[in-house]
């Protein structure tokens, strides 16, 4: 698999609580000569990230109610409409997880069907987070099928800010609890290129990571279609 295939999956964060308006312009650069999907700021970075790729191909992506979830359904809705307004075509939103595990799915499902109605009628999609860390396969299949009812579209495996990150069984469980309609997105733990073609082969459109130049910067050999990976 060709490494500009894998650069054009990957939405690069800069989600760190430290991240300064420097650590922004750089990564911004770097997204920039990569040719990635999007950055992914912090929402009081969204504006300054549009600014700085106005001019390229990188979408400018966001984070709603991180990274536990547990805003309210009206604060979410907020964050997403300023998010668009300030230039972001992309939001990845944390379902609330405590809800969840509550069985509450009626409280999930207008929590996520409030912020995809106001994105999609803005023009934006939507990233479910789930967390998968935190729950067991059988809150992982109906956090997946919500969110499809729901018209999101990708489901996530986490914020990599909350336990471990990605795993290949989630995504393969993910992948068989929703339609051919929503993608799939791994997140957290993405470092080398090795890991990246895995995801990709197990279906995964998009990948979060932190790690770009790591994964497909110079130096970073294409791995053919007969490679274990």
């Amino acid at each position: 698999m060709d490494k500009n295939i894998i650069a054009s999956m990957i939405d690069h964060a800069v989600l760190k609580p430290d991240a300064a308006d420097l650590d922004v312009e750089r990564e911004c650069a770097i997204a920039r000569k990569y040719k990635v999907a999007s950055i992914c700021v912090k929402p009081s970075h969204v504006e300054y990230a549009a600014k700085l790729l106005k001019d390229s191909t990188v979408k400018v992506s966001t984070v709603i109610g991180f990274p536990h979830g547990t805003t309210t359904t009206r604060c979410k809705v907020a964050e997403a409409q300023e998010a668009i307004e300030n230039g972001a075509s992309e939001l990845d939103m944390v379902l609330n997880i405590g809800k969840l595990l509550s069985r509450d799915f009626d409280y999930v499902e207008k929590d996520i069907r409030s912020v995809v109605d106001e994105a999609h009628c803005k023009g934006a999609i939507v990233k479910v987070i789930l967390e998968t860390a935190l729950l067991n396969d059988e809150m992982k299949v109906a956090a997946c099928k919500i969110s499809d009812k729901c018209g999101a579209d990708y489901v996530k495996t986490s914020t990599g800010f909350n336990g471990r990150g990605a795993d290949l069984k989630d995504i393969t469980l993910m992948k068989s609890s929703v339609s051919d309609k929503v993608g799939i997105k791994a997140s957290g733990g993405i470092k080398n290129f090795e890991q990246a073609v895995a995801f990709a082969k197990a279906g995964c459109t998009r990948l979060g990571t932190s790690s770009t130049i790591d994964i497909v910067g110079e130096g970073v050999e294409s791995i053919d279609k007969d490679s274990n990976y």
